[in-house]
């Protein structure tokens, strides 16, 4: 039996990498494509969960809604919370300058993932670590993806396909987490 929820992003790639997952489960996504609503905050998992019930209380049924931060460590863990926002201000070339003369070039990307229905909130965790490139590689993925190369692999994301992405991504970590979860989840009042 093929169990359904929502998707609220904005962001195709995003939904893309969690269908390929989502199969494999037996979950039937269903892409809700408009920008989710967000509180100001420097706890992504406190995002993620405002935003998942806010989407909840206008969509009347079960939603996840993710947000996801880089942590470069050099930069005392910049751009974080503010990972969007760095994306459409300073870009891509903006943090490789930010990088130039950094020999510590660690990072990780953590994703918090939250699902809401009428009864339950629940947020799941995903994080890889790796580090920052010394340029732009690659064509595929979106966000910071051309500048992150995961621990055990010499690429970056967006020189990775979606499949392979997902062996690695702190976004499958979070979805795998919650897909355990609601494989066997029974939407029911306590």
């Amino acid at each position: 039996m093929r169990r359904g929820v929502k998707v609220l992003t904005s962001n195709e790639g995003k939904f893309r990498e969690l269908e390929a997952l989502a199969k494999g489960y037996g979950i039937e996504l269903e892409w809700v494509r408009t920008p989710k609503w967000e509180i100001q905050s420097e706890d992504l998992a406190e995002i993620a969960k405002f935003s998942a019930e806010i989407a909840f209380s206008m969509l009347k049924e079960p939603v996840i809604v993710e947000d996801t931060g880089l942590f470069i460590d050099s930069l005392n863990g910049f751009p974080g919370p503010y990972t969007s926002y760095a994306r459409k201000t300073i870009g891509l070339e903006g943090v490789l300058k930010l990088m130039e003369g950094k020999n510590d070039r660690r990072a990780r990307f953590v994703t918090y993932l939250a699902y809401a229905d009428p009864f339950n909130t629940k947020v799941f965790v995903g994080e890889v670590r790796g580090v920052i490139a010394d340029s732009i590689r690659g064509s595929k993925g979106f966000g910071f993806d051309p500048i992150f190369v995961p621990e055990g692999s010499d690429k970056t994301f967006a020189e990775m396909d979606v499949e392979e992405k997902n062996k690695y991504s702190h976004r499958a970590k979070a979805f795998r987490a919650f897909a355990e979860f609601f494989k066997s989840y029974t939407l029911e009042s306590p």
